[in-house]
């Protein structure tokens, strides 16, 4: 008669049970072992290595996949969180806009986009800080909803406190109509002249804090004509822009082979359509759209965001000259916290992956050599 099939383990955990009912299987060694009095069994099967390497993996498949689904359910926690937060931080920025409106009180409402701006700025650190975690699709429907909340600052600031606008002043009949001078473009743009941006081939009045439309020019503010004001540089080509004091805010726009070095930004930097420039700072955030063939020396508190943006380098800020410590005061900015090749690209949300937009500038590479 033909002897049932037994499987050479199940063969030999039973002869375990058979010769003491306290013997059991040494996982390691594959070898029946007395736990009892009785001492070691006799007989001393060994299991293959294959078969205990098989169940080694499976043991440790199943650890694996233990781990998987903790790191997935932490990660959903977190995402959780932080939309949650998000949304509550957002209602109550939209919540303080909707207050402003029809606001008579001018002291009250400037204050209000104060705090407005400084929870914005708030709100998107805690973005930045949670790209890590945050799937694709979450991520890019927070930065649209923070955009949209930047805009709408922007929209209600030059709603509550335009800015004055400039009008052409009628000549008398009897006066003689003036050429203005021609600057010579090797000269300075002197401390008088540098209050007053020339638009269109006209002087903007002196309210306005920076330059505008100018061409193969040095460029210069003093800290007394900038004192924590916003300062624009526009449509400048080829010039030399230095701000040696400490501005609230500084806008760049439609530059193209331009040296622009600043003091400490107390807030944020705003770069716009801006080619083959060298750009120098010290902020607490950088915003940069429609950049090429730039290279930033940059000190930032919070992380850099780039956005529609190629070949844009970064080294960290190097620039110097007498009263930058003073500035530096001012501006209230932390000079220990440098956060230069720490940069979000809106375009490039492939996490643990190097955007092929923006990249660190070489040591060899970077410049050592500044003028003032």
């Amino acid at each position: 008669m033909r002897m049932p099939f037994v499987s050479k383990r199940h063969y030999r955990f039973r002869m375990c049970r058979h010769n003491n009912t306290n013997e059991n299987m040494d996982v390691e060694s594959g070898i029946c072992q007395g736990n009892g009095d009785s001492g070691p069994s006799e007989l001393g099967v060994k299991i293959p290595e294959g078969m205990l390497k098989r169940e080694q993996d499976r043991l440790e498949d199943v650890e694996r996949k233990k781990e998987v689904k903790k790191s997935q359910s932490v990660t959903e926690e977190k995402s959780g969180f932080f939309t949650a937060t998000f949304g509550s931080e957002r209602a109550a920025i939209e919540k303080l806009l909707a207050g402003c409106s029809g606001a008579t009180d001018r002291v009250l409402a400037t204050k209000t986009l104060e705090e407005v701006t400084t929870k914005t700025q708030q709100l998107q650190k805690f973005l930045n800080d949670s790209i890590v975690f945050l799937p694709q699709y979450e991520l890019r429907q927070a930065q649209v909803a923070l955009q949209k909340l930047q805009n709408s600052l922007t929209e209600k600031r030059d709603e509550i406190l335009p800015k004055k606008k400039f009008a052409f002043r009628s000549r008398a009949a009897n006066t003689p109509k003036v050429d203005p001078p021609v600057a010579d473009p090797a000269s300075p743009v002197t401390p008088k002249d540098s209050g007053r941006i020339k638009v269109d081939g006209a002087i903007s009045p002196p309210e306005q804090c920076g330059f505008s439309h100018f061409e193969s020019q040095v460029l210069t503010k003093t800290a007394e004509e900038i004192k924590q004001q916003d300062v624009l540089l526009t449509h400048l080509t080829n010039c030399k822009v230095r701000l040696l004091g400490s501005p609230s805010t500084v806008h760049i726009k439609h530059v193209q082979n331009c040296e622009i070095f600043s003091g400490p930004v107390s807030s944020s930097v705003f770069v716009d359509h801006c080619t083959g420039s060298t750009l120098s700072f010290p902020c607490q955030q950088l915003r940069t759209h429609h950049t090429t063939d730039t290279q930033v020396y940059l000190h930032v508190t919070s992380r850099a965001i780039i956005e529609d943006c190629q070949r844009v380098c970064f080294a960290p800020f190097a620039w110097s000259y007498p009263g930058l410590d003073l500035d530096f005061k001012v501006s209230g900015l932390d000079r220990e916290r440098n956060n230069w090749n720490q940069v979000d690209d809106f375009n490039w949300l492939a996490i643990g992956t190097q955007s092929p937009n923006w990249c660190v500038i070489p040591e060899a590479e970077r410049r050592t050599e500044w003028d003032s």
